[in-house]
């Protein structure tokens, strides 16, 4: 069951998802009462956790089952010798699930209350402990060591260092306090650790912090897709446009076995320090980080040789990956959003802009993969329209693994091309209510489906490049 409101929009922002999600081809397949009520179950799901924690195994360094077996142990660990299953993804060999369990609901709610700003609260939801920056006020006498319950400020109206709080706020759970209300609030800047350790939050996840770091990587499962769709070999030359934090640009250099060359762009520094901090740490040194706007990759003056550094000449990659900057509205838990419309639709020239270059500098015969982290019909299945109708060389391709559902109707793409798309939609799973006993019972075939189901709000396409853009037609 539902336990949290559904996520609170501006009125014209739900209004122009509503208009998306609710368009005539939809309402004509579905009805309209089913396609509101698919609607209504979306806003729903977007301010809940998905069902499953999932982690991508490294597997340069070491293989799943060892891999698995550790996790097992630190899991044992965490949770005082309670068994939670590892399972091992049956269709993208190194991702291993964790089951959420939750909501929980007879946790006691403390007289001293901590609150969280929104990002922090999402954090939570999903596992992490409290850290001093997310605390945004604490109880007038709380001490280190105190019970403390934990609330979100979903709407950000609580004032920083305000005794107490009477706004719109989420109850999160219960913890123990590593430090006073007078020492969070001293101004400290080196105060960046733990604030709040979690003992008792309403969904239960496991703390990745520093857990096996050189062998794990935390990523939502539809962004463990993508590099399998983008399909990498040993030795290709690669290009990830928009790469940081580095997920799957790492990805995509361990399924070439660290053979070939990934380049990696993103225009904000330190961005791309932490792209170079993640290829350190999992040992992979095919990958080349370059702080660099994608929108300006495409090398026109094609007499200086800038030696494997951007810009980049044309058709020089044989595969480039897309992950496009989006409005961001598939990502959960997410409460609330308080974008304008102007702010929700104002990538859709960038993402073209990003879209007309990876074309330009892939290889004839190489392969585009375009992928976001959000719903807008828009943003997805209108800019693979776009894309089409722009770049009369590109093909869509079946996409492997393919565990997401199809594209949404609206955009004008035939049933076929929609089957060639992945959208990962959470409205079609129900509510969940996830327990020790339920996970005792449930099948793993049933688990999977649910992990695949139940995730963040997502979108991959995948093209192929049939011809030259260097040519001209005749």
């Amino acid at each position: 069951m539902s336990v949290f409101p559904k996520i609170s929009l501006r009125l014209e922002v739900e209004n122009y998802l509503k208009a998306g999600f609710m368009n005539k081809e939809v309402v004509s397949a579905l009805g309209k009462q089913e396609a509101e009520r698919k609607f209504e179950a979306l806003l729903s799901r977007l301010s809940h956790p998905p069902s499953f924690t999932t982690v991508r195994v490294n597997t340069h360094l070491a293989s799943v089952q060892h891999v698995k077996n550790l996790l097992f142990d630190e899991l044992q660990k965490q949770f005082n010798g309670l068994s939670f299953p590892v399972l091992q993804h049956p269709e993208l060999q190194d991702v291993l699930l964790i089951p959420v369990i939750g909501p929980r609901k007879n946790i006691k709610q403390q007289h001293c209350e901590v609150v969280v700003g929104a990002q922090c609260g999402s954090a939570v939801l999903r596992g992490a402990h409290v850290y001093v920056p997310g605390i945004v006020s604490a109880s007038k006498f709380m001490k280190a060591g105190d019970v403390v319950s934990i609330y979100s400020d979903i709407k950000g109206k609580c004032k920083k260092g305000a005794k107490e709080f009477d706004g719109t706020k989420i109850f999160l759970g219960n913890g123990i306090s590593e430090l006073s209300r007078r020492e969070i609030f001293s101004g400290l800047p080196e105060l960046k650790g733990i604030g709040v350790r979690m003992t008792e939050p309403v969904y239960l996840s496991p703390s990745f912090d520093n857990v096996l770091p050189s062998y794990l990587f935390l990523q939502n499962l539809p962004s463990a897709v993508v590099a399998h769709v983008l399909n990498p070999q040993p030795g290709e030359r690669i290009l990830d446009l928009c790469a940081a934090p580095g997920g799957k640009t790492t990805h995509i250099a361990a399924l070439m076995q660290d053979q070939g060359e990934v380049i990696a762009l993103d225009k904000i520094s330190n961005k791309v320090e932490k792209i170079k901090q993640n290829a350190l740490l999992l040992g992979l040194n095919s990958i080349r980080a370059f702080c660099f706007d994608g929108t300006k990759a495409l090398k026109l003056d094609v007499v200086k040789d800038t030696e494997g550094e951007p810009p980049f000449l044309p058709e020089s990659f044989d595969r480039i990956l897309l992950d496009a900057p989006c409005s961001g509205m598939g990502q959960r838990p997410n409460m609330a959003c308080t974008w304008t419309l102007k702010e929700v639709t104002s990538y859709l020239p960038l993402q073209r802009k990003l879209f007309t270059v990876a074309v330009q500098l892939l290889k004839p015969g190489g392969v585009l993969v375009y992928s976001t982290c959000t719903i807008t019909l828009a943003e997805n299945e209108e800019q693979v329209a776009w894309a089409l109708r722009t770049f009369p060389c590109l093909q869509l391709q079946h996409q492997e693994p393919h565990v997401g559902g199809e594209g949404m109707m609206g955009a004008g793409l035939s049933l076929e091309q929609l089957k060639q798309l992945q959208r990962f939609d959470p409205s079609v799973v129900r509510s969940q209510n996830t327990d020790m006993d339920s996970l005792r019972d449930a099948r793993i075939e049933d688990m999977v489906w649910l992990a695949n189901k139940d995730c963040i709000g997502f979108f991959i396409a995948k093209f192929i490049k049939c011809k030259s853009t260097q040519e001209k037609d005749p």
